[in-house]
């Protein structure tokens, strides 16, 4: 069972398992997926100042913790179990593409060029972590939820708005993969 679960499974199936959680979480409790607003109750269940933002019963979207819980729990029992520690085989292109930019082989999830603790004060990381992440948080917010939240739930209901955020997303992604991130490795 182990050998079966660690294999990667194609695109055909993880799909619709993950697109079925949508009717599911509709037809079974009548809420709506997404990960990135579990900040949001996290901090209004344990921030002691609220600001208006964060006053609200965030009991009713416990649902929610519980879900990113299981993601967390899901996260650790493939790094214990599946051997999550090893990085997914990349294509050659890829490995090109990384060694353009100054990276070793991504023999690891995370290149030690940004990410070991010898680089973590360097300019790249602190770019790429403090202004990436602000981005990302910034987005989301801005957006009305995160990317997955957008792709899998808002536009699965036909939300406009959701298909806008999508687009952008992508149109992001690859401005920022062309044009940004070449400039960041070259610091």
């Amino acid at each position: 069972m182990i050998e079966f679960l660690s294999q990667s499974w194609p695109w055909y199936v993880t799909g619709p398992l993950l697109g079925l959680m949508v009717p599911l979480l509709l037809v079974l409790g009548n809420k709506q997926f997404g990960v990135s607003s579990s900040l949001q109750h996290i901090c209004a269940a344990t921030m002691p100042l609220k600001a208006n933002y964060f006053r609200y019963n965030w009991r009713d979207q416990a649902w929610n913790l519980a879900l990113v819980a299981g993601v967390i729990a899901g996260a650790v029992l493939a790094v214990v179990l599946l051997d999550g520690n090893s990085a997914p085989a990349i294509t050659d292109r890829a490995q090109d593409l990384f060694a353009s930019w100054g990276l070793a082989a991504a023999d690891s999830l995370q290149p030690v060029e940004l990410f070991a603790l010898s680089n973590l004060f360097s300019v790249r990381t602190l770019v790429a972590l403090l202004f990436g992440g602000f981005l990302v948080g910034f987005g989301a917010r801005y957006a009305g939820g995160c990317t997955s939240g957008h792709a899998v739930m808002g536009l699965s209901l036909l939300n406009l708005g959701s298909l806008v955020s999508v687009i952008g997303f992508f149109i992001g992604g690859l401005l920022v993969s062309h044009l940004v991130v070449p400039f960041i490795m070259a610091l």
